[in-house]
């Protein structure tokens, strides 16, 4: 089926150096882009990513130190992939745990102001784990029929993510080919920052999701306890972390 775009749409996918989303970085990224006329762009970048890659990473997508040696870093594409990525939704496999909040640090390291919030984020894993509980691989061969080779490439994965939300469009007909409505039912959580630290409450107020203030309200902690800030700001936290609970702050500030 045919995707229903208001606007164009990113499939994309990182490898990187690891799993930590406050510190590891992106060796490949790779997209393709979809317009509102069905029209297909697809590009993938190595990148120097600045730290060693450890072997046992190596082992999973088979980029190695020597790959990227001369690969450009992330602060010399950030621009020119906020401008590609400038008014397209995204999608991607697991991408609203891992690949969005590790783009976004990596964009506030370049120093490059990319409100990734305000972009609609489909999720095709999530769809996937509702309907049919399983891996990128199973899901290819279970909604496209074919073996999904090169697994853990990032070319591979993203062209696949892209033939498999079309295939679930296809097959199940309780989802709305409506990238709103798809971001909306792929979505799993109520974070306001990527990695969960804030989320939330069934009021829609921000609270703490870990640690001594779990439940309670960011304001109101800011106000009591002013010195939870510093802690934070000098923590081992993600940069959008810190950069929401700023936003937070001044807020309370204003009012």
């Amino acid at each position: 089926m045919r995707l229903n775009l208001k606007n164009p749409i990113i499939f994309f996918d990182l490898e990187t150096t690891g799993i930590n989303i406050a510190a590891d970085r992106i060796v490949e990224i790779s997209y393709l882009k979809v317009d509102q006329n069905g029209n297909e762009t697809s590009k993938t970048l190595r990148v120097n990513p600045g730290i060693p890659i450890p072997e046992k990473v190596i082992a999973i997508h088979g980029i190695t130190n020597e790959d990227v040696k001369d690969a450009p870093t992330f602060n010399e594409i950030a621009k020119s992939l906020a401008r590609e990525f400038e008014g397209c939704d995204l999608a991607g496999y697991n991408s609203v745990k891992f690949d969005i909040p590790l783009l976004a640090e990596e964009f506030l390291r370049a120093g490059v102001d990319v409100d990734l919030k305000r972009k609609k984020f489909i999720d095709v894993q999530v769809i996937f784990m509702k309907m049919e509980p399983r891996t990128l691989s199973a899901a290819y061969k279970f909604f496209v029929n074919k073996d999904l080779d090169n697994a853990h490439s990032a070319e591979a994965d993203t062209r696949a993510t892209f033939e498999v939300l079309q295939a679930q469009l296809d097959r199940y007909s309780n989802l709305e080919n409506d990238m709103g409505k798809l971001a909306e039912f792929s979505a799993q959580t109520r974070n306001v920052d990527f990695a969960g630290r804030i989320v939330l409450d069934e009021n829609d107020v921000e609270v703490f999701n870990f640690g001594k203030y779990r439940g309670k309200p960011v304001r109101e902690i800011l106000y009591k306890d002013p010195g939870y800030y510093g802690w934070m700001m000098n923590g081992d936290f993600p940069l959008y972390t810190k950069k929401v609970l700023t936003n937070i702050k001044l807020d309370s500030i204003k009012k």
